[in-house]
Parts: C-alpha cells; sequence; structure tokens
C-alpha cells in the first residue's frame, strides 16, 4: 500500500447526461472518482483528467470530502477549466468542470 492507499481506477469514462441546477443539460465525457480519497489526491486526480480531457469536455469529479469540494474551483484557472456546478447528492458532491 502507497502513501495514499491502494491505486483506483482513475478518469473513467462517463457519458452520462446530466440537468444542472440551472437547467443546462451536460454530458459528462469523464469521470473522476475520490470518494473516500484526502487531501491532495482527489485535487491530483483531477489535474490529471482535466490534463487529458479535450477542448469542451466535461468532467465530473465525486468528493466526499470537503476540504477537496472547497479546494477545486479555485484551481479552475490553473487547470483551463470552468466550473459549471457542484451538486451535493447526500452521499458526495459532484463538482462538474468543463475544459476550455
Amino acid at each position: 500500500m502507497g502513501l495514499f492507499g491502494s491505486k483506483k481506477t482513475e478518469a473513467a469514462t462517463g457519458g452520462g447526461k446530466v440537468t444542472l441546477p440551472d437547467g443546462r443539460e451536460i454530458t459528462v465525457g469523464r469521470q473522476v472518482d475520490a470518494i473516500g480519497d484526502s487531501c491532495p489526491r482527489p485535487q491530483l486526480m483531477t489535474r490529471k483528467a482535466m490534463k487529458e480531457a479535450g477542448a469542451g469536455e466535461v468532467v465530473e469529479v465525486l468528493v466526499d470530502n470537503p476540504t477537496s469540494v472547497e479546494a477545486l474551483p479555485p484551481m479552475c484557472a490553473e487547470l483551463d477549466c470552468e466550473h459549471l456546478a457542484t451538486v451535493n447528492t447526500g452521499r458526495a458532491w459532484h463538482v462538474y468542470l468543463r475544459k476550455r
């Protein structure tokens, strides 16, 4: 076991359609499952997924760590992406980011 535990499958393909709280419908291209991970792993997984994403692609990041939720939107300028929404489903937050 490494410093951050066992390795998960990162940036699995998404493909589902999601309606955001503002009514916009988006198609998720990739999904990063960071549930159960603590900082900085969700940020590192998101950075890797955004680097691999194509222009206009939406990445959905699943996190259950409040600190990670707060850390993701400020990273958008650095990752050349746009924060579309953060939705709390009770079990986790779904953070939607679109690559510019």
